[in-house]
């Protein structure tokens, strides 16, 4: 099966990352052949991948936002636990992995996928399930984020299980959660499992069962809480700072 990546930097990160078999680059006819359109060009004729001149109608069907150009490419190559387990041990690293319990919105996903690659995660989990999958409209929304990226679609439940067993400290991100205090990351260091819930519902009841604790943002302003994937984003930010400064003492952290 293949599918159509729209978008230039989704599309540059496709052909960059050389993950998936790339079939074609399709170029709008009268889009300029410069900038990132043109380092798109150099890419795939250094990978051998044919380009041809498509009516811009045809783009326009497929997305608003083709921005000029779209890579027909074969399906996205899901990861497994081990996988990710195996890429902290082989950067010599404890485990950051971010869960994400049921995100249904291919926006929010794709901006939470591009924090969790720009803070150097090792995997994210996402569930069967109730939730969107690695589509064009992601692979979009994240910049190209995804072809960087571990991405495991199993059952959340069993991957919590899995991640625990190898001593990956699980945090829920939930409202009913205790806050984030800004001189107390404890919770935020070493072996890692952030998990996110929805945008509506937050945690599932078994999911945050499974959790070792429940956090939240402090909120000072008049809205009750942040979008999922803005308040997923700030705390993979926290963590990666809590890292740092673990990684800075001398003990093993993330890149």
């Amino acid at each position: 099966m293949t599918e159509l990546l729209y978008g230039r930097n989704a599309v540059y990160e496709t052909l960059r990352a050389g993950r998936r078999k790339a079939i074609a680059v399709e170029l709008a006819d009268g889009a300029r052949p410069t900038g990132r359109i043109s380092q798109i060009m150099e890419l795939a004729a250094s990978r051998k991948v044919p380009a041809r001149l498509v009516p811009r109608a045809r783009l326009d069907k497929l997305n608003a936002n083709h921005q000029g150009v779209a890579l027909e490419v074969e399906d996205y190559p899901y990861s497994d636990v081990v996988e990710i387990l195996e890429s902290a041990q082989t950067a010599g690293a404890v485990p950051f992995v971010l869960l994400i319990d049921s995100l249904q919105d291919p926006q929010n996903f794709g901006v939470m996928l591009r924090t969790a690659e720009a803070v150097g995660v090792h995997g994210v989990i996402i569930p069967l399930a109730r939730a969107v999958g690695v589509t064009p409209a992601v692979v979009n929304s994240s910049s190209g984020a995804t072809e960087h990226l571990h991405i495991a679609q199993t059952n959340l439940s069993q991957a919590i299980d899995a991640l625990r067993e190898s001593n990956v400290w699980i945090v829920g991100l939930d409202q009913e959660g205790q806050d984030i205090a800004g001189n107390d990351d404890r919770h935020l260091r070493g072996a890692l499992g952030l998990v996110v819930g929805s945008e509506g519902e937050g945690l599932h009841q078994l999911t945050r069962k499974k959790c070792d604790v429940l956090l939240r943002l402090p909120m000072q302003g008049h809205v009750e809480s942040l979008n999922a994937a803005v308040a997923g984003s700030v705390v993979l930010y926290m963590a990666l700072m809590a890292r740092r400064r673990v990684d800075a003492a001398g003990r093993p952290a993330s890149k």
